[in-house]
């Protein structure tokens, strides 16, 4: 099962983990609300992808406060 976690703003690819073994535990995911689960983790053909944000669009969202109303704000 490989891990993949991808920018919820850009798409852009963040990184992978592809390790046996892993899981939810090892990867903190066991601390998140079912609304938090069901916001970041997809599954598709045994991989886990997690949405989370990178340092570029973090540091955009800290100089443009605004864009926290925006689901996507790099076009």
């Amino acid at each position: 099962m490989a891990v993949h976690y991808h920018c919820r703003h850009c798409r852009s690819e963040i990184g992978t983990i592809d390790s046996p073994l892993m899981d939810a535990e090892r990867l903190g995911l066991h601390t998140l609300s079912a609304e938090e689960r069901r916001n970041m983790i997809s599954y598709t053909e045994g991989h886990v992808h997690i949405q989370t944000i990178c340092e570029d669009c973090q540091e955009s969202l800290e100089r443009n406060p605004d864009f926290h109303e925006l689901d996507q704000f790099i076009q």
